[in-house]
């Protein structure tokens, strides 16, 4: 018995036991258009998948584990499916993501750096008259509550 065309198409949950992702994830991936180039719908309606949406669905993956964004792998996705090679483009997201890095880092670095001043002046047992007036007169100083 031969091969029909629909043979060459994997169901999704094929697709979901191959790549390790639920049916739920790759439906939404596909409601974005990451999947476009690769699906196609049976005649009753189902989704069918190339054999190449794994590949896809790995490097989708891949680039999230890299911290880029659904958005941001849509736009690199565009150029592969232009035809070009998308790494000029996968190398400047990257780039950004290291520079967001960067400020986060140093929005820790002043966080921690308030949490040890805080800390280093805590008073276990606080005047009774600014007690009276904060939740925690620790993190409610005089020069930091809110009215």
């Amino acid at each position: 018995m031969g091969k029909t065309v629909l043979d060459c198409w994997l169901k999704i949950g094929e697709v979901a036991s191959q790549s390790g992702l639920s049916v739920k994830t790759i439906r939404y991936y596909e409601e974005m258009g990451l999947l476009a180039p690769t699906t196609t719908r049976s005649d009753s309606g189902y989704r069918l998948f190339a054999n190449e949406v794994l590949n896809r669905l790995a490097f989708i993956k891949r680039a999230q584990s890299l911290g880029l964004s659904l958005s941001e792998i849509q736009d690199i996705l565009a150029v592969h499916d232009s035809g070009q090679l998308p790494c000029g483009a996968v190398k400047q997201h990257l780039h950004h993501k290291i520079e967001i890095i960067d400020e986060q880092i140093a929005a820790l670095k002043l966080l921690k750096s308030e949490l040890l001043g805080l800390l280093s002046g805590w008073q276990e047992q606080p005047s009774p008259d600014r007690i009276a007036h904060t939740i925690c007169p620790n993190i409610q100083g005089a020069g930091n509550q809110s009215n």
